[in-house]
């Protein structure tokens, strides 16, 4: 992908985790679990920002750094940034998580499947 459509579609998925953070459904698959897949796919996005490379290792990338994000919520330091005082620091562990979540990994997986899957059949569409 271009780097100019890397940055609309960044731009377009935080724009939608945004929307899903602030629109409640009553549907936990809406309101929790898209903005989980929507994060783990904003940082395959931004691999591909920052490095030009395979569809395959960005994906592995990225799911390998949201697997240390939600296992580093085990160690209870995002927590204790949560509790604080200071904005920066409690910004900070919002970021990263407060508890560690099996159905979080689960989503970080589909989110980068999917974006993967898309790019996969985008890539094979103008190469044809």
């Amino acid at each position: 992908m271009t780097r100019r459509n890397n940055l609309i579609l960044l731009a377009a998925i935080i724009a939608l985790g945004i929307g899903s953070r602030l629109t409640h459904t009553g549907w936990i698959l809406f309101d929790k679990y898209l903005g989980d897949a929507l994060y783990a796919a904003m940082v395959y996005v931004l691999i591909g920002l920052i490095h030009n490379s395979a569809i395959k290792t960005k994906a592995i990338g990225a799911m390998l750094l949201m697997t240390a994000i939600e296992c580093f919520q085990l160690t209870s330091i995002p927590l204790w940034l949560y509790g604080s005082g200071s904005f920066l620091l409690k910004a900070i562990a919002v970021l990263l998580g407060l508890q560690f979540d099996w159905a979080d990994l689960l989503a970080y997986a589909v989110g980068i499947g999917g974006l993967a899957f898309t790019e996969t059949l985008f890539t094979r569409q103008h190469q044809a």
